[in-house]
């Protein structure tokens, strides 16, 4: 497997953050056609209508954690650490925050929704130990 595979994960967080902005436009619209919100309402971000608060806070989570993310793919890159099992917990995070938009922005159950976080939060952290490990033994 070559390295460049670790970017195929990357490409696959960058269509999810895509897809929610595309969501919240659709729902803000949506509000503001349904009288339930007006286009002022978004200039300051104050008033979020009930229809698009969890898309809101599901784009704000993706420019979290997944900061890390993009971090760790391209240190594992450059270091040469991104092999198999780098892109496999890079896959494992990228589905985890697939599911957990899902959940965010549909139910937005914390019951299902906490367990991808968990899943995404340790696969990104073993990247870390990778990344550490890769150090390591290149120095």
């Amino acid at each position: 497997m070559s390295q460049h595979a670790i970017f195929w994960p990357m490409i696959a967080h960058v269509a999810l953050v895509y897809a929610v902005y595309v969501l919240i436009g659709m729902r803000r619209k949506k509000a503001v056609e349904t009288g339930s919100a007006r286009v002022s309402q978004f200039r300051e971000n104050r008033d979020e209508p009930a229809e698009s608060l969890f898309v809101r806070n599901n784009l704000a989570n993706q420019f979290e954690l997944p900061v890390l993310f993009h971090a760790a793919c391209l240190a594992l890159f450059v270091t040469g650490g991104a092999g198999p099992i780098a892109v496999w917990l890079a896959w494992a995070f990228v589905l985890s925050r697939y599911a957990h938009a899902w959940v965010h922005v549909t139910s937005n159950r914390i019951r299902f929704r906490q367990p991808m976080f968990t899943l995404g939060f340790l696969a990104l952290g073993a990247m870390w130990v990778l990344l550490a490990l890769t150090l390591w033994n290149a120095g």
